[in-house]
């Protein structure tokens, strides 16, 4: 079975991360802060290719400083485990870091202030795909794009984003799957996409000179590899599985 996952934690990736999460804190970048209870920086295994990235924290987001707690996260979890995926596999935040009020959509300054630290957790974290969830978190990694016609698809991340080296894979927000029963339909079938694209990256970004017969041979079986066969990375030993890191 293919490990997919890096092989060790980014250099000082532990303690940059933390240092992002301690600046969103305590961030008045924008109006957001001021009705706060809780930032909601992000959370997830160091380890892992995947990072997905959402729009915005919501009611329980906001009162326990976790992403994708409530709802809209319950649903998430059950479409990561349809791909034998649990959210310790994954890395989680959002395109901006405080609750909007009423849950409304972000506007393009509380984007533009949270910006800088989705880039440095992206610069951190490395990862091989990004998968957005929502339009919000799309327009950061597609401009232009229509979540209607772009979700299921991959396509390069532009590295100005912070992913130097990545594929982005474009997803309905689970929250609109649980208002839309057609949208939770097609959120399984893209799902389900997510391994091979993981894998997809993977490839592109194994050195050319590493190319080798066999090791082309190898890439051409990976691809080949059944959703259930391709395992992410185990979250550090020291931490529990559902905890809290940043």
């Amino acid at each position: 079975m293919p490990m997919i996952g890096t092989e060790s934690e980014p250099i000082d990736g532990p303690a940059a991360l933390a240092t992002v999460a301690d600046e969103v804190r305590v961030c008045t970048r924008c109006a957001l802060s001021a009705r706060r209870t809780h930032a909601v920086p992000g959370e997830g295994n160091l380890r892992s290719d995947v990072l997905l990235v959402g729009e915005g924290p919501g009611a329980r987001e906001d009162a326990t400083g976790r992403p994708f707690v409530g709802p809209a996260g319950q649903l998430l979890d059950e479409l990561l485990r349809s791909i034998g995926w649990e959210r310790a596999d994954v890395f989680i935040t959002n395109v901006v870091k405080c609750r909007p009020p009423g849950n409304r959509d972000p506007e393009p300054d509380e984007i533009a202030a949270c910006a800088p630290y989705l880039q440095r957790q992206l610069e951190i974290l490395d990862p091989a795909l990004v998968v957005t969830l929502g339009r919000h978190s799309l327009g950061r990694f597609m401009p232009g794009s229509r979540i209607s016609q772009a979700h299921g698809t991959v396509r390069p991340v532009d590295p100005a984003t912070g992913a130097s080296n990545a594929l982005v894979f474009a997803m309905y927000h689970p929250a609109a799957a649980l208002r839309t029963p057609d949208i939770e339909r097609t959120s399984y079938d893209d799902v389900a996409s997510i391994p091979a694209a993981l894998l997809e990256s993977r490839a592109r970004r194994t050195p050319v000179a590493a190319a080798t017969p066999s090791a082309a041979a190898a890439t051409t079986t990976a691809a080949a590899t059944t959703t259930a066969a391709v395992a992410l990375a185990a979250p550090p030993s020291d931490v529990e599985p559902d905890a809290t890191l940043f």
